[in-house]
């Protein structure tokens, strides 16, 4: 069977496959180059650089967000689509998401989501300070809940409850741990991201609604 030639969409595909399996922090164009059997050189007749690579993971990435906008839905029920779906491709990409997240893109599919969000915002009636303070909150809230459950923020969960020694926890100092340490070593990922997600529409809403008091400034 003949090898597929070299272009522009298989590099950055080799890109993300070594990304989400050792991190960016291993992509090179000498390492990308051996991933696909060619010349490094060769590579540069479709991509700049590295950093234009790097741009394209996190383009390709982006590019495979699945909307279901229904312009004629509620404006908090259209941002909650939203954040599912951008915490959706992040789930599968969770590497590539930190990398998406890291970098300062141009190109259509890298502003498309953000253009979504914003004029979802703007719509509601937030003006534009507002709505970009709003869409940075909402980014921090899924790649935190990402981090989460990749393994890369703490869990909080005690390693030792039930016995006092230097390695586990000492009741005396830390009740609270200790009497909840079955719930901090439980976590149902899905169910948590959509509590947090209702807490940010809510706290949100409530800003929309006092968009004329004046009492939230750069949200009105």
């Amino acid at each position: 069977m003949p090898t597929e030639p070299l272009s522009r969409k298989r590099i950055v595909a080799a890109a993300v496959g070594l990304i989400e399996r050792e991190g960016a922090d291993a992509v090179s164009m000498r390492r990308i180059a051996a991933e696909l059997g060619v010349g490094v050189m060769s590579l540069y007749n479709h991509v700049s650089s590295k950093d234009a690579l790097l741009d394209g993971v996190a383009e390709a990435v982006l590019s495979e967000i699945e909307f279901t906008d229904d312009p004629g839905a509620p404006w908090s029920e259209r941002v909650r689509g939203q954040a599912r779906a951008f915490r959706q491709i992040a789930h599968h990409y969770p590497r590539c998401t930190m990398l998406v997240v890291s970098r300062q893109l141009r190109s259509a599919a890298g502003l498309l989501p953000v253009e979504r969000a914003l004029a979802t915002l703007r719509e509601a009636g937030f003006d534009g300070p507002g709505a970009v303070r709003v869409l940075r909150v909402f980014i921090a809230y899924i790649v935190g809940s990402l981090l989460r459950e990749v393994g890369v923020t703490p869990a909080f969960t005690p390693a030792q409850t039930r016995t006092i020694s230097a390695d586990g926890v000492d009741p005396a100092l830390f009740p609270e741990v200790t009497s909840l340490a079955g719930l901090l070593g439980e976590c149902d990922h899905e169910a948590e991201f959509e509590f947090g997600l209702d807490l940010l529409i809510r706290a949100v809403e409530e800003m929309a609604g006092r968009r004329g008091s004046g009492a939230e400034e750069g949200i009105r």
